[in-house]
């Protein structure tokens, strides 16, 4: 299967669809909740969905109701506005990589693998793994390695792979492993390795700037009562979820009026949601996975 749908139906429910509504996949992907928001919509639905991976073109639904656009998520205005359409009634979004680009070797995304170093989610990316491991600066890589993927001998790995690629550039992700076989102890190393190459796709890809991007839209895109379902994998982004959510913003304090109320976009739906012990038992991707879901006030 390209992609076993994480938390499909509390997701779906959580965007409590109205037959005659509008809504929009941001994370196309297999077409997993997709296809689960259709069968949720009545005649007169529209259902739009995003992905900035060549290869989810191949899983397109044939559906009048249904529309796949072929861009990242971070357009989701613009292509809303293209299409005629100023708000909708939900928005889900399922971040993170699919089962499908940690399966095929050649993409990079997989530690199992020995691949060029790539990584890119849109074959339209300008940077690859590749630039990020040979040309980045070492405050800039070490920045990458810490902020994205914790890691406290960030330094250290860092001014390795500097030393490393003036001798010879690092080409693929078994020569990767060689450099930094010292940081990788046998009992952790697969932990450690997954650490690097988060971070490494992180910075290619761009994800937390987009996911920025994307929640800063959600509140003008949404009708009002308009929900927001939203599942993350790691904490970087479930911080950035929990934060907007709350806040409207990611850092600082919201303003507060003379009655000590704040005034933001957004009002919470629920508790945090994660993946039942069943769930995880058939597909072990989703044991970091984190639902979040909000409405626009």
């Amino acid at each position: 299967m390209y992609h076993n749908p994480v938390l499909l139906k509390e997701s779906v429910d959580g965007l409590n669809i109205r037959e005659d509504g509008i809504y929009v996949d941001v994370t196309f992907g297999g077409g997993g909740h997709s296809n689960e928001i259709l069968k949720r919509l009545g005649p007169k639905g529209k259902l739009l969905a995003f992905d900035q991976d060549e290869d989810a073109l191949s899983n397109s639904i044939d559906d009048e109701r249904f529309i796949l656009i072929n861009e990242n998520f971070r357009y989701i205005r613009q292509f809303l506005k293209f299409y005629g359409i100023r708000k909708v009634d939900g928005i889900l979004a399922d971040f993170g990589v699919s089962s499908h680009q940690f399966d095929i070797a050649e993409r990079g995304f997989s530690t199992r693998f020995d691949a060029d170093l790539d990584m890119r989610m849109s074959k339209k990316n300008s940077v690859s793994a590749f630039d990020v491991v040979n040309a980045y600066t070492y405050e800039d890589l070490r920045k990458v390695l810490f902020q994205y993927g914790d890691l406290r001998n960030a330094n250290a790995i860092a001014g390795k792979i500097v030393s490393s690629r003036e001798e010879v550039p690092i080409k693929t992700s078994g020569q990767l492993k060689i450099v930094l076989q010292q940081f990788l102890p046998k009992h952790r190393e697969h932990k450690i390795l997954a650490q690097i190459y988060q971070a490494i796709r992180i910075e290619v890809n761009q994800e937390i700037q987009v996911i920025k991007e994307l929640l800063e839209q959600v509140p003008e895109l949404l009708n009002a009562g308009g929900r927001l379902s939203v599942i993350s994998y790691h904490s970087l982004e479930d911080r950035l979820v929990k934060r907007y959510i709350r806040a409207g913003l990611f850092e600082g304090e919201p303003e507060k009026d003379f009655y000590g109320n704040i005034d933001v976009p957004l009002k919470k739906v629920g508790s945090l949601l994660v993946p039942s012990k069943e769930e995880i038992a058939a597909n072990n991707r989703a044991r970091s996975a984190k639902l979040r879901i909000a409405q626009r006030i």
